[in-house]
């Protein structure tokens, strides 16, 4: 069972360079279970016992089952998770020749970090957006292939490299992804073209615009002298969305159940499509009871939002609090923060606690160190957006935002435990 959770986490993080990927991936899963695709521009026809599911921008979704049991009456079980991560996206007009190489001008998108991007095989991937027979259309292109490079200055030519390095984004990120010949001249829009022709077998009248991003080709592996890690590209935070949809397919008919997977959490999520926009609510009131009613069901409702937690490093144990210090293969983690950084309340924390000695998982607590600032998620922005109670969990991690994260290969198996029994739980707090 866990090796076989672990082999299509792995699958599913190769198939994911992208949050339009991520939910492309997603969506190809939940139709395979039954799930049936609404058009948010068309009217919906729902009835309880139905399993669906709905994108937007291409790169959030959000999959429900209606239960046979009303929603008034047992309220809604949400997992939350995002399918973003920190990368490189290109910029609008890249091309850069310099010293006869062919480079792409790039922009930080989220806080990664830097310095583990330089001397990676590197592909590109995304949205592209182009005119055909005077229509706009838009489709994901993946080059798979290492294409690019961004080669670290020999230490000879900077001494101070081990002592700690600057990195300027604007200077020294730019990917090199050729050599040019004589005057030759770089035009990405052709290279986008030919690669829309390889991978959909048509001619683009003209590239319009593109959203891509640069990505890791190492693929996601089990590592570790006894197999007890998980290495992978975007494990922050597709290993909340992968477990949080096993859940969702393992969940019974009585109680309604939502997934909730959203783009742009690592900029804030304020978008159309990120939790601090308004999707979420509007496919819940095209399908929950309306006025008194929806207020009843979303005050009988729980969210667990789930993004990965920081694991106490070996060689960094000072960075944690003393009594939370998080382990990999140790379960779950609570995440807890006074100034709501996170949206747990006692409440919430005891009842995920609850869930999980309930199914002999292992659960864990994280708080920040007192003199650290703390990060945040989907949970406060969900929990002020929709006035649902909320608990905040994570599996945790090493190296987060990182180009290759590292996770517990045990715990993913308690993650989609816990979760498959807080979908199939009868009475929430």
């Amino acid at each position: 069972m866990r090796e076989e959770l672990n082999q299509g986490l792995l699958d599913f993080l190769n198939a994911s360079p992208t949050p339009f990927h991520a939910t492309s991936s997603l969506a190809m899963r939940l139709e395979a279970a039954g799930y049936r695709q609404l058009d948010e521009r068309a009217p919906w026809h729902t009835e309880a016992g139905g399993r669906y599911y709905v994108t937007r921008n291409d790169s959030s979704i959000i999959a429900f089952k209606l239960g046979t049991r009303s929603p008034v009456e047992g309220g809604v079980r949400l997992v939350g998770a995002h399918t973003d991560s920190p990368c490189l996206r290109v910029k609008p007009n890249p091309e850069l020749q310099r010293q006869g190489y062919f480079q792409l001008g790039v922009e930080v998108y989220g806080g990664a970090l830097l310095a583990p991007w330089f001397d990676r095989d590197l592909s590109l991937a995304g949205r592209v957006t182009y005119r055909r027979d005077g229509k706009v259309e838009s489709a994901l292109i993946d080059f798979y292939q290492p294409i690019a490079v961004i080669p670290s200055l020999a230490i000879h030519l900077n001494r101070e490299a081990n002592q700690g390095w600057a990195i300027n984004a604007q200077n020294e990120l730019p990917p090199i992804l050729a050599q040019l010949a004589g005057a030759e001249g770089a035009d990405f829009r052709a290279l986008l073209s030919e690669q829309l022709a390889m991978e959909h077998d048509f001619n683009a009248d003209a590239v319009l615009d593109y959203e891509l991003s640069f990505y890791d080709t190492q693929s996601a592996a089990v590592v570790g002298l006894n197999q007890d890690f998980i290495a992978s590209a975007r494990l922050d935070n597709l290993l909340s969305c992968y477990a949080g949809l096993q859940a969702l397919l393992d969940s019974g008919d009585e109680e309604t159940c939502v997934l909730v997977c959203t783009d742009h959490e690592e900029v804030g999520s304020s978008s159309a499509c990120g939790a601090d926009g308004p999707m979420l609510e509007q496919v819940l009131r095209r399908v929950l009871p309306e006025g008194d009613g929806f207020v009843r069901t979303i005050q009988r409702s729980l969210l667990v939002s789930a993004d990965n937690a920081h694991g106490v490093h070996p060689n960094y144990e000072a960075k944690h609090d003393g009594n939370h210090g998080p382990k990999l293969n140790a379960g779950p983690v609570i995440k807890i923060n006074s100034n709501q950084r996170y949206a747990t309340n006692s409440e919430t924390a005891g009842f995920f606690r609850h869930l999980c000695l309930e199914n002999e998982v292992p659960v864990q607590s994280f708080v920040t160190r007192s003199d650290m600032g703390c990060g945040s998620t989907i949970g406060p922005i969900t929990a002020s957006q929709l006035g649902v109670r909320t608990v905040d969990i994570g599996l945790p991690t090493f190296a987060m935002h990182s180009i290759r994260e590292l996770a517990g290969s045990q715990d993913l198996a308690h993650l989609v435990k816990v979760l498959s029994a807080f979908y199939n739980s009868h009475d929430l707090p």
